[in-house]
């Protein structure tokens, strides 16, 4: 996140240099403007372009910084504790709150999704989770790629039966998630 972060600003400060120099193009052609954008900052006067200056100088610190450093690692899934508690907390929530059926129904099934990859990655090994990840794998396959409300309200009780069925199979699994 943080690379992404430095190469972004990294990118925007070229950019903000450029425009300056794009609006004295007629100067320019005439022979009266700085030759390229790279100039523009040591021949720029004002608060404005000190301002750009320091910009510049703390982007290319930030690029060389991301450059050497190692990228993290990037997580993996969570420990399926964690992530069965993210599923607990949908337990109480329902869609006859207006406008909470399409938040709910999104995020039971990222909640399931991340507690399929949880189950998979455990040390225990995915045959300890053969109910609940096989629930979850038909419930995708019926559901498909179409994440929009239509297509999820109306598959609204095989989400929020493979959300209690995987919570009733995990109450009775208490060293799973405790």
């Amino acid at each position: 996140m943080r690379t992404r972060r430095a190469r972004a600003a990294a990118l925007a400060v070229p950019f903000a240099l450029l425009l300056p120099a794009c609006s004295g193009s007629a100067d320019r052609e005439a022979g009266g403007g700085p030759s390229s954008p790279a100039a523009l900052p040591e021949q720029a006067a004002g608060p404005a372009s000190e301002e750009l200056r320091g910009i510049a100088s703390a982007s290319a610190e930030a690029e060389e910084s991301a450059a050497a450093s190692p990228p993290g690692p990037t997580p993996g899934p969570g420990s399926v504790r964690d992530e069965f508690a993210g599923l607990q907390a949908t337990l109480d929530d329902s869609c006859d709150t207006p406008g909470n059926c399409e938040y709910l129904l999104n995020r039971v099934v990222d909640e399931l999704d991340g507690l399929d990859a949880a189950m998979k990655a455990d040390g225990k090994g995915p045959g300890h989770f053969p109910e609940p990840i096989e629930w979850i794998a038909r419930m995708r396959e019926r559901i498909g790629e179409d994440r929009s409300y239509e297509h999820l309200k109306s598959h609204q009780d095989l989400i929020l039966g493979t959300r209690d069925r995987i919570n009733v199979w995990m109450q009775d699994h208490p060293d799973d998630y405790r």
